[in-house]
């Protein structure tokens, strides 16, 4: 059976897109079957991979509208084991059609239930808000990984999330657990980046993942040829960053 894993936080620019796509396709070149859903209307998933999302029909939108079932959306990509729901625009609508649906939290949970045959994981990159769509993808999943930056402003924010994960649990999914905390854009030379990770690690201390995923340009770089971090360049920094955090999620979860 499948695991289902939320990549998740209502702040823009901490990763998680990054995360999403790279994690899934460290996952698949250690052999594991991976689905990644992108729920989220930018869908800088879809691109990340190499899809045009422009020529996208089918994809998340189609299936939380149920007019689809989730097998019909499924595309491969060009990492190893990895295939996608993509995503496109439009789904930015979706918001305001299911307001007025019954259970129009479990829309997406209803959808890819039957999916969890087929894959080992199946990881959902969620829209920087905590909308219907965010909550859609906390109730459909067994887990959340909360990526958080190195920066500043990392810990603000991170209360009203896991306040959310909390009501989640109590309304709609008692089932969720926080996977962990992620921190990411780390850069060993700057005071801050330290101060953060301490800080995190002092306040959450098992939550926190081990890996750290380190600021490096190779990483930046990989989302424009539309590959990920293990296509473009599987020597770098950040690959080798995602590998061991693909390791440390295996190894909690056998």
């Amino acid at each position: 059976m499948g695991k289902i894993i939320a990549i998740a936080n209502q702040k823009g620019g901490v990763g998680k897109t990054t995360t999403s796509v790279n994690l899934a396709a460290s996952l698949g070149v250690l052999e594991k079957k991976v689905l990644l859903i992108d729920a989220d209307p930018q869908a800088n998933a879809t691109s990340g991979l190499g899809l045009d999302v422009d020529s996208i029909e089918k994809g998340t939108y189609q299936i939380l509208e149920h007019t689809l079932k989730p097998k019909e959306a499924i595309l491969e990509t060009n990492s190893p084991n990895v295939d996608i729901i993509p995503a496109h625009i439009d789904l930015v609508a979706i918001e305001i059609e299911l307001v007025d649906k019954d259970e129009r939290e479990y829309m997406l949970k209803k959808a890819i239930e039957g999916l969890r045959t087929d894959y080992d994981y199946i990881l959902i990159d969620c829209a920087p808000s905590l909308g219907l769509l965010t909550l859609n993808a906390l109730t459909a999943s067994d887990a959340v990984i909360i990526p958080i930056q190195c920066e500043y402003f990392a810990l603000e924010g991170l209360g009203k999330l896991l306040n959310t994960i909390k009501s989640v649990q109590k309304i709609h999914n008692q089932h969720l657990d926080i996977e962990g905390l992620l921190l990411t854009m780390y850069d060993s030379r700057l005071r801050l980046s330290n101060q953060v990770v301490e800080e995190v690690q002092k306040h959450f201390n098992e939550m926190v993942f081990k890996t750290i995923i380190q600021r490096n340009i190779r990483l930046s770089e990989a989302p424009s040829y539309g590959e990920s971090i293990i296509n473009y360049d599987a020597a770098s920094k950040g690959a080798s960053n995602y590998l061991s955090l693909a390791h440390e999620i295996i190894k909690k979860n056998s």
